[in-house]
Order: structure tokens, then C-alpha cells, then sequence
């Protein structure tokens, strides 16, 4: 079933994902294949998925995001897996952000780390949550929750992912961004961002 749902969003020929328009036209293709379907059917709510992707991927993101907030009620009101319920917050997380609306994000993203955190403990998707919040905390300007965040998540990442790792180098670089971001950054602040950044630069 996967591998048939896959030409919704990658191409045949070239094996590369669709983008712009064509994504857009192929998520309204998509909906309106699957759209008869009953709300409990999981086709359903993979087909709004695919709908608001290619409306955000065309730049139409006020409508991605009433797909996406219909989406997440949908799923609460079926009482769906909890996982579903996780990857449709971080999917809405990501449209509140382009929309410059944080706040929303940040909650969403919050909820997402937390419910990772307690789902599966210390593995990469957790990490890469841990990192999403960091990033909406440090947009915020909430400098201190951010370091406090991903001092902690740091060490446990390097020690289960290793050092060369993809989401271990990211932790890495968003905390950097945060000490050199923060208007009180001491001196010692800012040598330890520039160490961090030289240091994943090469690993990088």
C-alpha cells in the first residue's frame, strides 16, 4: 500500500518528490480520489495529508493550515493512535511557523516532543523534536528554556546516535545559534558557540 501511495508524491521516472504546483495539483488529485471515503478510514486522513503538503508546497498556506487543523480534530475525534495524532501536530506545527504565528507552534511543538518522549524514550524522531522546540524557543527569544533544553538532550544524543550523526550535528549547531543569539551572550558564550560550529563544521 505504501509503495502504491508513493505516486502521490514522488515521480516514477525520476524517483524525485514533487514540488510547487504539480504537488499541489496532485494533493487535490488525491483528496478528491479518497474524499468519499468514511472519516474512520485511515486513506482518508492520509489523503488530507497529502492535500495540505501540496497546498503549502504551492505557497497556499492559510489553506494548508484549515487542511491541517481539520485533519488534527478529525483524528482526536476518531480517538486515533496516538503516533497519527503526533505527526498531524508536527505537520501543523511547521504551517504555524511559515505563518509567523510561534506561539501556536511552539505549543504544538512542546506536545509533540513530550508525547515522542514518553511514546518511544531517547531515539532520533525524539531528538528531532527536542530540536524543533529548541528552534521555536530560541525564535521566541526564550533563550534560557532553550539551552536548559537541549543541555540536556545534547549528551544523551551524542552518547545513542554518535557524533557524526545527521541530528546529533543539528542539536548541536541550533544550540550554538542559541548561545551567539542571546542579547545577554557573554563572552565565554560566544567562544563556546564559535568552538561548536567549528567543530560541526568539520564533522559535517
Amino acid at each position: 500500500f505504501d509503495a502504491r501511495w508513493d505516486r502521490w508524491d514522488t515521480c516514477r521516472l525520476c524517483e524525485q518528490d514533487y514540488h510547487g504546483v504539480v504537488a499541489c495539483a496532485l494533493g487535490w488529485a488525491c483528496w478528491k480520489t479518497y474524499v468519499g471515503r468514511p472519516e474512520a478510514d485511515e486513506t482518508l486522513g492520509r489523503a488530507m495529508t497529502t492535500l495540505g503538503n501540496g497546498l503549502h508546497y504551492a505557497g497556499h498556506k492559510e489553506d494548508a493550515l484549515t487542511v491541517g487543523e481539520a485533519e488534527l480534530a478529525m483524528l482526536r475525534r476518531l480517538g486515533a493512535d496516538e503516533r497519527n495524532i503526533l505527526v498531524a501536530q508536527t505537520n501543523l506545527a511547521t504551517t504555524y511557523g511559515r505563518l509567523g504565528r510561534e506561539e501556536q507552534a511552539l505549543r504544538l511543538k512542546r506536545d509533540v516532543y513530550s508525547g515522542l518522549l514518553k511514546l518511544d524514550g531517547d531515539v532520533n524522531s525524539t531528538f528531532r523534536a527536542a530540536n524543533n522546540y529548541a528552534d521555536s524557543l530560541t525564535h521566541l527569544t526564550r533563550h534560557k528554556e532553550a539551552k536548559t533544553l537541549l543541555r540536556k538532550t545534547i549528551p544523551v544524543a551524542r552518547r545513542v546516535l554518535g557524533d557524526n550523526d545527521e541530528t546529533t550535528l543539528r542539536l548541536r549547531w541550533n544550540y550554538a545559534e542559541t548561545l551567539y543569539s542571546d542579547p545577554d551572550a557573554t563572552l565565554e558564550d560566544l567562544r563556546e558557540a564559535v568552538t561548536i560550529l567549528e567543530e560541526t563544521d568539520r564533522t559535517a
